[in-house]
């Protein structure tokens, strides 16, 4: 049997993102599988830089990673690209990710910006579809729209997957979460800000949401 592990919105938390990783090491028992980061590596939390060095180095134990892009990620490459959306980025988070920059958008790594930017913006398997926010259900994957994909909510509820694949998404942060329903999996549970980070354990093999969750607990925001 092999496993997929789900991460979702890190938002700048180092500490959270290093010991997911090294649980689902511990885990794996040495087997391998595959590791999906659901976007929204940075703003908010305190070290968006660290974050993106960490999953630029790569995982070990044999998993494939697979990183998805989120809309903050979308929305710092597009500030940094476009300095008239500077602003309303730096209001949504942005302002802790420079700061773990030094400070200066000039201070960005090449291979951070180029990374962000190249992000793929789904994964799909033999279950299930991974995505950070979530997809129309009545429109075919290669005609789903970015604002779609990036920023969607899902009416409070929603239980429907796309078609045979089970959705697995965050974006939706639930304090409480995660949420899950027949035909979706939200892994969202604003962990940047309660430090409560839950990772989804998928069976390969087996159609339908999560066969296990791990819960990385770690200090609150302010703390």
């Amino acid at each position: 049997m092999t496993q997929t592990f789900v991460i979702p919105d890190i938002h700048g938390r180092l500490d959270l993102l290093s010991e997911a990783l090294a649980e689902i090491a511990a885990r794996s028992k040495g087997e391998t599988g595959t590791i999906v980061t659901i976007g929204d590596y940075v703003d908010k939390g305190p070290d968006s830089k660290g974050v993106i060095d960490r999953l630029l180095s790569g995982v070990s134990g044999g998993f494939e990673l697979v990183s998805l892009k989120g809309n903050h990620d979308a929305m710092m490459i597009g500030a940094l690209r476009d300095h008239s959306t500077m602003a309303a980025w730096l209001s949504k988070g942005g302002d802790t990710a420079l700061a773990s920059y030094g400070g200066e958008p000039t201070s960005l790594p090449q291979s951070h910006i180029d990374w962000l930017d190249r992000l793929r913006l789904l994964y799909v398997d033999a279950h299930r579809l991974y995505v950070h926010a979530g997809v129309d259900p009545g429109t075919p994957l290669d005609l789903q729209s970015v604002e779609t994909l990036l920023w969607k909510r899902y009416p409070k509820g929603y239980s429907e997957g796309f078609g045979n694949l089970h959705v697995v998404h965050g974006h939706d942060n639930h304090p409480d979460g995660p949420l899950l329903y027949e035909g979706r999996t939200n892994l969202d549970t604003l962990a940047w800000r309660t430090g409560r980070l839950t990772i989804g354990v998928f069976d390969d093999e087996r159609p339908g949401g999560p066969v296990d969750l791990i819960t990385i607990k770690g200090a609150p925001a302010g703390r």
